[in-house]
């Protein structure tokens, strides 16, 4: 490999860089080199990055931007180019499709012997292209957190906050200090709102929670606050990672992106990966990577890949035959996810959902003494239930709701294989609402929901509260076993951090591996305050950035 340094391109000079990927002549030109670079598989590239979501786009950008590096990104699912991705207003319809996973956590007592579904992209741009849409930074805490635990302020949030101002491309109320301008991620407020949204915000401020222009900027550095809520989506079509990341670069002949292919495990020489296996098509192709192997497969499949490769646990991966390469006990182990309830309104007069149909958010302490919000609630312009819930309620289609969330869960689950083959699914214990703080925490949530819904500003919106009324104690508790779903935010079982139990390390390399990397969110040592797309985006910038040093692309 002959690799020479490029410069960064810089926020003041990236609008002449870029063009525009949407013309006709663009599309074709990336379908023909696709076509002939997935052809013909090279037996070596420099890079090879697994998983094309909110973190593998980023990286595999990023090495892709040296015309003189060999890149591979692999994607176990298929085509973005649907109307359920690329149309904003039609995401719901992407969770009983092929893009998503479909996982189920294990019938839990914490929530009445229930499986919770637990959605993760199947398609290129992962979770990007069927999520919600939301873009949250993090609170300060979050990540002076991860800095702590890493060793390295590198990643901390005054570091942090300078990735996100380099790569945004913020449409709203300028605020230098917080937000970026010319970058690749457009941000912006959602265009022309539900009424229903500000009036949210409105009841917010009604009960003592302060009101801010973003949820982006210095709310996220306190006690919290009421915002409408920051969209990646631009004339009504979704931006996602990939299609603002990967895409742009497909038509270049050093970026080889397979779809359709699944990593089956990853080959070695002593300690050091040399390459993967991949499942594409009718046949096995093992492939090496001259420089670095990148997993960016989720907090499902990362671990599940490692352990399966025989990184892990050694009981774990003896209960299976699956010769131990490393021991690392926190493989598949700290499993976290925001767990949420639903408050469910019936409109006086039905209004129809605009732009992602959740426009208006809050984040509060459940506990004045609290460091860190631990409550986030979003707003849902149409009703969203469980199927305990709508039995219970019979929530009319006109209704709204109100999602109370715990956002610095306690909870803890885990991961386990359930046999050596790729095609072996995991085990998913989620744990959700298993420490009794979080239902504490959810039960204040439930509270101050009720609150806001029930005030003055949202009246002209109110027929009647549907769910959950007026319950106390262990009713309560009850209906929110019942109503708990989750934003599928499913993060931190290959954790980065210095103690036994962790994966990576700062640098996000797995310990004990030589040439393994990792970067998506399972490598959070907690998860992040908010919707977790943002953060995975910053997580693949700083693992681009420390390729580049290392190697000195």
């Amino acid at each position: 490999m002959n690799i020479e340094p490029i410069a960064t391109t810089s926020s003041s000079d990236r609008g002449s860089f870029e063009q525009d990927f949407e013309t006709p002549s663009f599309i074709e030109r990336v379908r023909a080199n696709q076509q002939k670079l997935t052809a013909d598989l090279k037996p070596y590239y420099d890079f090879i990055v697994c998983g094309s979501g909110s973190s593998g786009s980023v990286v595999a950008r990023r090495l892709a931007e040296n015309p003189q590096v060999d890149v591979l990104l692999v994607e176990v699912g298929g085509s973005d180019d649907v109307p359920e991705v690329m149309e904003a207003s039609k995401w719901p319809l992407n969770r009983a499709s092929e893009r998503n996973w479909g996982f189920l956590g294990q019938p839990s007592p914490y929530l009445n012997g229930r499986s919770i579904p637990l959605h993760m992209g199947k398609v290129l741009g992962g979770g990007s292209s069927i999520n919600a849409m939301a873009w949250a930074h993090g609170h300060k805490n979050d990540w002076d957190f991860f800095a702590s635990e890493a060793g390295d302020p590198a990643w901390n949030y005054e570091a942090v906050s300078k990735i996100y101002r380099r790569i945004e491309d913020w449409r709203g109320t300028p605020d230098p200090e917080h937000r970026g301008i010319g970058g690749l991620v457009l941000v912006q407020p959602p265009p022309d709102p539900n009424p229903v949204a500000p009036a949210m915000v409105e009841g917010a401020r009604s009960v003592g929670i302060p009101t801010f222009e973003s949820h982006n900027g210095c709310m996220m550095e306190g006690d919290g606050g009421a915002s409408l809520l920051e969209l990646r989506v631009r004339n009504g079509k979704r931006q996602s990672v990939f299609r603002s990341y990967a895409f742009p670069y497909m038509d270049r002949p050093n970026f080889t992106v397979l779809s359709r292919a699944m990593v089956t495990c990853l080959t070695f020489a002593g300690k050091r990966v040399t390459g993967v296996e991949i499942a594409y098509g009718d046949k096995t192709h093992r492939i090496g990577a001259g420089v670095e192997v990148i997993l960016s497969l989720g907090a499902m499949h990362t671990p599940k890949l490692l352990m399966q490769s025989g990184i892990g646990d050694q009981a774990e991966l003896q209960r299976f035959g699956i010769p131990l390469m490393q021991h690392l006990p926190g493989v598949g182990k700290n499993f976290q996810d925001h767990v949420r309830s639903a408050c469910i309104w019936e409109y006086r007069e039905p209004l129809s959902p605009r732009n992602n149909a959740g426009e208006a958010t809050f984040f509060w302490k459940s506990n004045p003494r609290l460091n860190t919000p631990d409550i986030q609630a979003v707003q849902v312009e149409v009703p969203f239930f469980s199927a305990e819930t709508e039995a219970r309620f019979k929530p009319p289609a006109g209704s709204w709701t109100l999602l109370p969330t715990v956002v610095q869960p306690k909870s803890r689950g885990h991961i386990r294989l359930t046999g050596p083959k790729p095609l072996d699914p995991i085990e998913i214990h989620d744990n959700l609402l298993s420490h009794p703080d979080d239902m504490k925490a959810l039960i204040f949530g439930v509270e101050i929901c009720r609150e806001i819904g029930n005030s003055a500003a949202l009246r002209p919106y109110v027929k009647r509260e549907v769910m959950p009324g007026n319950l106390k104690g262990a009713d309560l508790e009850n209906f929110i076993r019942d109503a708990a779903t989750t934003f599928s935010h499913e993060t931190c079982t290959a954790k980065m951090g210095r103690d036994s139990m962790s994966v990576v390390d700062g640098y996000l390399k797995v310990y004990g591996i030589d040439n393994l990397r990792i970067a998506d969110g399972s490598i959070m040592p907690c998860v992040t305050t908010g919707n977790t797309m943002g953060p995975c985006v910053v997580i693949g910038e700083r693992a681009g950035e420390i390729l580049r040093a290392e190697h000195k692309l």
